[in-house]
């Protein structure tokens, strides 16, 4: 039996011990919020700098006479629970149009939550425990909206930045599409940034969009990145297609290479640049329209008529977009449109749709373990 005077020292002492636990765990946590980067830049008189800020706040700021032969780095989360190495590798523009694949998983506007992105890539075996690739000749699809919101943007574009060129040495395919939240940063429009992601800028006297612009590797990487993608019969965009879109009459590869080429400006240069890049960044373009999936008439509700004519055009049978928030996947026209933008944290919880798996010409709705059910068919 356990003496009174224990008991009575358990009682009164146990809070403290718990209160200096908690307050250990807090500090290790304020901690590893200081740490930032790394942040890949190239210089214009050539070489490499890299900056970054570690647990304790301390600036690394280091300059190479020139890119040492594969570079690696460490790449980890905020909360100091994800850690995975990255190798630089070449960047080019994807081709916009592929073959379908065995498997192809689609995902959408991951908004800087790491933890909830890496869980549904390794339930549904993307990738193994070290966040290394494991889906062999198969494709994955992250249909825009890595910026903005979350605190662990920089190593979730740092992750499919590492699995493309990992996948690409299996035999298979990463696509990362502009999504309205790339638009918005890469043009100085931080309403949606993390403060965290404000701190490092403010102390060097840079703006926030200057660690992703087309000087650094990031932003080489997402200088050519597409806006839209057709894999098989699936066109793939980040908001939507629309009849304005359709009367424009633009070819695909044109839409890609018009976006990338006004992706680092302003609202107002994109604006200025040409009709055609002001059209592509305005409300009716593929990275903000929402009339696919909104009946509002403030989003200019798309006609089925008007749908058949744009997948007659593209040459597919579906489309597939994020941007939108809804409870779970929804199929809209017959499933002629497939929406897949949810709120992963909550779908995480409550174990409900994040995303497509598109198998043997089936398309499941996907969870954090796996298959949840059929999508029907057209």
């Amino acid at each position: 039996m356990i003496s009174p005077k224990y008991l009575l020292f358990f009682f009164l002492f146990f809070p403290f011990f718990s209160l200096l636990n908690a307050q250990e765990k807090d500090s290790v946590a304020a901690e590893r919020r200081l740490a930032d980067g790394p942040y890949i830049f190239y210089p214009p008189g050539g070489g490499m700098r890299v900056l970054s800020v570690d647990t304790a706040g301390n600036l690394n700021d280091t300059l190479y006479g020139q890119a040492p032969p594969d570079f690696s780095f460490r790449v980890v989360s905020r909360s100091g629970k994800r850690r995975f190495d990255v190798k630089l590798h070449p960047v080019s523009r994807p081709d916009w149009k592929c073959r379908q694949p065995e498997k192809l998983l689609v995902l959408s506007d991951p908004h800087g939550d790491l933890d909830c992105f890496i869980s549904v890539l390794h339930g549904n075996n993307v990738i193994n425990g070290n966040c290394e690739w494991i889906f062999g000749k198969n494709h994955l699809m992250v249909n825009g909206d890595v910026f903005d919101r979350g605190q662990d943007v920089l190593p979730l574009f740092w992750l499919i930045y590492k699995l493309e060129q990992e996948a690409e040495e299996a035999g298979g395919k990463v696509s990362f599409l502009l999504g309205n939240h790339e638009a918005m940063v890469l043009s100085g429009d931080l309403r949606y940034t993390d403060k965290l992601y404000r701190d490092l800028s403010e102390r060097l006297g840079m703006n926030c969009e200057d660690f992703f612009s087309a000087s650094t590797e990031l932003g080489r990487w997402l200088g050519t990145r597409n806006t839209v993608t057709v894999i098989g019969d699936d066109l793939f965009v980040h908001a939507g297609l629309g009849e304005d879109f359709l009367n424009e009459n633009l070819s695909l590869p044109l839409v890609n290479e018009e976006m990338s080429k006004a992706l680092f400006m302003t609202k107002q240069q994109r604006n200025d640049r040409s009709e055609p890049t002001k059209f592509l960044y305005g409300n009716q373009g593929p990275v903000w329209y929402r009339g696919m999936v909104r009946n509002d008439e403030k989003y200019n509700p798309l006609h089925i008529d008007i749908l058949d004519r744009l997948l007659k055009k593209y040459q597919a049978k579906r489309i597939i977009v994020g941007h939108t928030v809804f409870p779970d996947i929804t199929a809209f026209y017959g499933g002629k449109v497939i929406a897949i933008n949810v709120d992963n944290k909550e779908n995480f919880e409550k174990v409900l749709g994040r995303g497509l798996l598109i198998k043997n010409k089936t398309t499941f709705v996907i969870g954090d373990k796996g298959i949840l059910r059929t999508v029907p068919k057209l």
